[in-house]
C-alpha cells in the first residue's frame, strides 16, 4: 500500500460549500478521510496548506480533442475533460493515454456527433456519418457506442444557418440515447434555434446564443425541462472579436505554465474576428443572466482548443465569465466539478468527500470570495498522483495538428459569416 498524503492548514471547498475542515486525507487514488482537526497520521506525507484551498480537481465540460489536450489540461488543475465531437481513433487514443499515465487529465467522449448530411461541423471533420430520418436513430447511437462513445452529441439548433436534423430525428435519437443510458448534449448556434433543443430527450444545451436577446419564457421552458447549459463563453468572447485570449494570456499566475508558444496563440487567436456580421459579445453575457435567473444550472466549458483558447487555462478564465454574468463564485465552482460530475455520471469525481478519486487542486488565497484565486495554483493530485507543474511544449505533430485544427476553425467561422450576412429568415424552412 502506497503511502498516504495529508493535507493540513487548509480551507476546503467540498464542490458545493466550504466546510469547516481543514485536513484531508487521501491514500490508493481515493480520499480516506475529511476532518476539521489534523488527519495525519504516522508515516503520512504532510501538505502544509498554508491557509489556501482544497478544491476538487476542476472538470471542463466542453472541449475538443487534439494531442496534447490531457497534458496541457491536467497542468491547470483540469483533471478531467468531457470530449464533444472528436473521431475515434483520437478518442481511443486519448483514453488509452488516460488510462496508462498519472500525469494527464482523465476523458469522456461523444465520439462523433448526429447531424445531418452537409451540416455543422462538416466543414472541420468530414467526413464522418450523419442522418436522414429518424428511422436511422437506433443504429447511430449503437454504432456511437460500439466506438466508444459515452454521450451523444446532437447538432441542433442552427436556426436554419445550416442543413440540420428534423425534429422527430432529434427526438429519436433522445429515446435511442436514454433507452442506452446515454445523456444527450444539444448543440445551439442560434436563439432561434433553443427552440428546437426544449423538447423530450435533450439532457444539455451546448454555448449560449448571442445572435438575438433569449426570450424570458423560454428560458422558463429550459429550467422547467432540467436542461443544464454550458455556455462556452471563453471561446465566444474571442469568436465575436473580444481579446479573452490576451486576458489569459496577461495573467502571470496562468503564463508561468503556459511557455511562449501557447502565449502567442492565445494572443493572436481572435485578431480580424470581430466584423459587423457578428454580433457583440455582451449579448451572450445577456442570455446567460437570463439563463441563471431563470434557474437553469450552467457548466463550464471552454470549447478548446478554438482559437484564443488553450486547453486548462481557459476555463479558468470560463469561471471569471461566469461570475461576471451574476453567479456566485461557489456556483461557478460548482459548474466545473459537482456538475457536470452530476450531469456526466461520474459518481466518483467532482467531490472532496471520503471514497471519492483524490482528483484535487491547492490554491492559495480563496476562490469564494475571488474566483481568479483558482489560478493560483500550488499543487495538483489526479487520482492521489501528484502532478509535475510544467509548461507544456507541443511536439512537431501536434503542433501541426493544432494549427490544422485552427486553419477548420477560420474555415467554420467564414462560412457563419456569410451565412449571417446572407440569411433571410424568410426563406427559411
Amino acid at each position: 500500500m502506497a503511502a498516504a498524503t495529508t493535507i493540513v492548514n487548509a480551507k476546503v471547498f467540498d464542490g458545493t460549500r466550504s466546510q469547516d475542515w481543514t485536513s484531508v486525507r487521501f491514500a490508493d487514488g481515493l480520499i480516506t478521510e475529511c476532518s476539521a482537526a489534523s488527519a495525519a497520521r504516522e508515516g503520512d506525507e504532510v501538505i502544509d496548506a498554508g491557509g489556501g484551498t482544497v478544491l476538487p480537481g476542476l472538470i471542463d465540460a466542453h472541449v475538443h480533442l487534439v494531442p496534447g489536450a490531457l497534458e496541457q489540461s491536467l497542468t491547470f488543475g483540469v483533471t478531467t475533460v468531457l470530449d464533444m465531437f472528436s473521431k475515434p481513433d483520437l478518442v481511443a487514443r486519448a483514453k488509452e493515454q488516460a488510462g496508462s499515465r498519472p500525469d494527464v487529465a482523465d476523458v469522456r467522449s461523444s465520439g462523433v456527433g448526429a447531424t445531418a448530411p452537409g451540416g455543422h461541423p462538416s466543414i472541420m471533420y468530414a467526413p464522418f456519418p450523419t442522418l436522414t430520418a429518424a428511422g436511422q436513430a437506433e443504429q447511430f447511437v449503437a454504432e456511437r457506442i460500439a466506438e466508444g462513445s459515452d454521450y451523444l452529441k446532437i447538432f441542433s439548433g442552427t436556426g436554419s444557418l445550416w442543413p440540420s436534423l428534423d425534429s422527430e430525428t432529434i427526438k429519436a435519437l433522445g429515446t435511442a440515447a436514454h433507452a442506452r443510458g446515454l445523456v444527450v448534449v444539444a448543440h445551439v448556434s442560434s436563439t432561434a434555434g433553443v427552440e428546437e433543443v426544449v423538447s423530450p430527450g435533450v439532457d444539455v444545451m451546448a454555448h449560449v446564443p448571442a445572435d438575438a436577446e433569449l426570450d424570458k419564457a423560454l428560458a422558463r421552458r429550459i429550467a422547467e425541462a432540467g436542461i443544464v447549459v454550458g455556455p462556452t463563453l471563453a471561446t465566444i468572447e474571442n469568436t465575436l472579436g473580444e481579446p479573452g485570449g490576451a486576458a489569459v494570456a496577461g495573467d502571470p499566475r496562468l503564463a508561468e505554465a503556459l511557455g511562449d508558444a501557447w502565449t502567442r496563440r492565445l494572443t493572436s487567436g481572435a485578431s480580424g474576428f470581430r466584423n459587423r456580421a457578428m454580433p457583440p459579445y455582451s449579448r451572450a453575457e445577456d442570455n446567460v443572466r437570463r439563463l441563471t435567473e431563470a434557474g437553469v444550472t450552467l457548466l463550464a466549458g471552454t470549447d478548446a482548443p478554438n482559437p484564443g483558447t488553450v486547453f486548462g487555462a481557459s476555463l479558468h478564465r470560463e469561471l471569471e465569465l461566469l461570475v461576471r454574468c451574476g453567479i456566485s463564485p461557489a456556483q461557478a465552482l460548482a459548474a466545473a466539478t459537482t456538475e457536470p460530475a452530476r450531469v456526466f455520471g461520474l459518481a466518483d469525481r467532482g467531490r472532496v468527500a471520503a471514497g471519492q478519486r483524490a482528483d484535487l487542486v491547492l490554491v492559495s488565497g480563496n476562490p469564494l470570495t475571488d474566483i481568479t484565486a483558482t489560478r493560483a495554483i500550488e499543487r495538483i493530485w489526479r487520482a492521489g498522483t501528484a502532478c509535475d507543474r510544467r509548461a507544456f511544449v507541443a511536439s512537431a505533430a501536434e503542433a501541426e495538428q493544432l494549427d490544422a485544427f485552427d486553419a477548420r476553425v477560420a474555415e467554420a467561422v467564414a462560412a457563419v459569416r456569410e451565412r449571417r450576412s446572407n440569411f433571410d429568415p424568410r426563406k427559411a424552412p
